[in-house]
């Protein structure tokens, strides 16, 4: 079997609902996973932490408030966001309709 290096175009992927935060994983090895995240305007992801590892928030599009630590900044599309290990993090409001984060960081399971 072929492995399946590439996604054309990763907003493909994107899957909003009323109710939450949709998460969809893009890749995923023993060092590395990648995935998006999309929210429609209001929706949040709660505020934590990851002890072994660090996190980044690509915006692909749309508006959000991110947090990192004790900084609360609105990111729109292009601007990326970089939580070092053990430093909260989050998705305060999605402030547009459409929000699509990429997230990068070691797999699941590694941190809290």
């Amino acid at each position: 079997m072929a492995a399946d290096y590439f996604i054309p175009d990763v907003r493909a992927l994107a899957r909003f609902t009323p109710d939450q935060i949709t998460k969809t994983d893009c890749f995923r090895s023993e060092r590395l996973f990648t995935g998006i995240n999309c929210l429609a305007r209001g929706q949040s992801q709660k505020v934590h932490t990851h002890d072994g590892a660090d996190k980044f928030y690509l915006v692909l599009s749309g508006k959000a408030r991110i947090v990192v630590g004790a900084e609360r900044r609105e990111l729109s599309a292009g601007a990326i966001a970089w939580a070092p290990a053990g430093l909260a993090h989050g998705i305060d409001e999605a402030l547009e309709d459409s929000v699509v984060l990429v997230v990068m960081s070691p797999p699941p399971g590694g941190g809290k």
